[in-house]
């Protein structure tokens, strides 16, 4: 069973995520803060990494780039998932790691099943 790690700081919209994702057969973990994260990561690298953007304690590019220097490789492992649309941020999260970047308001929860799918197949 894949383990997907979500990184977001909305508890409620967390757990919204992770309802829909374990209905879809996967273990999901949560964790609130990039440095919750880095924790979780260090213990066992989920398949797949949700990634918010604006976080407290540490954000989104913050949690990459630690990764980064943990030399941990997170290439076709983050998803960042963010209500950010600045190009900037994009293209600093694809040269630290991620793969896919998805807007909040743009997915629903069965395009959220679908590109968890497509980004573990």
């Amino acid at each position: 069973m894949p383990k997907i790690l979500i990184v977001e700081d909305e508890k409620n919209l967390a757990a919204a995520y992770q309802t829909i994702l374990e209905k879809h057969g996967y273990k999901v973990e949560l964790a609130y803060n990039g440095q919750q994260a880095l924790d979780a990561v260090a213990k066992d690298m989920p398949n797949l990494i949700l990634l918010d953007m604006k976080m407290p304690k540490m954000g989104g590019l913050d949690f990459l780039r630690e990764l980064d220097k943990l030399s941990i490789d997170s290439s076709e492992h983050v998803i960042v998932f963010s209500n950010q649309d600045a190009g900037s941020d994009i293209e600093e999260a694809f040269r630290l790691g991620a793969n896919r970047y998805l807007l909040k308001s743009w997915a629903s929860p069965g395009d959220l099943a679908k590109v968890v799918q497509e980004a573990l197949s």
